[in-house]
């Protein structure tokens, strides 16, 4: 199992940016792919990135592409993700989760997940 622990979100104004962090501990990382998600009220856990432990390779959502930036510190077995241009409509919990496998969009392939950390954008 892998423990997952996010941190970074906040309020911040559309047009702003947020760093994201996961600092993962447990098992060993070869072989996974990280992820982040995110859920805003009455709506369902939507893909927001995801990044190959590996060698780095990134997949972004739609809704994020060019604007949030997923990426990875070995050493530190930590997952970033830099939100720039923030909407309002960014406003979710943002969950870090784990697999072991290639990359996925799909939540259900995630095995471990954090507790989310709440993101804010003021218009």
């Amino acid at each position: 199992q892998v423990q997952l622990v996010e941190s970074g979100g906040g309020l911040v104004q559309a047009g702003g940016s947020l760093r994201l962090s996961c600092a993962a501990s447990g098992r060993t990382f070869s072989g996974r792919s990280m992820g982040w998600f995110r859920q805003a009220p009455g709506k369902e856990r939507e893909f927001v990135a995801a990044i190959r432990w590996s060698d780095g390779m990134t997949y972004y959502g739609d809704s994020v592409k060019g604007r949030f930036t997923i990426s990875r510190d070995n050493a530190k077995n930590t997952v970033y993700l830099q939100m720039d241009s923030l909407k309002p409509e960014d406003t979710a919990v943002y969950y870090c989760a784990a697999r072991a496998g290639p990359l996925s969009q799909q939540q259900r392939r995630y095995d471990d997940w954090g507790q989310g950390t709440q993101v804010t954008v003021s218009s």
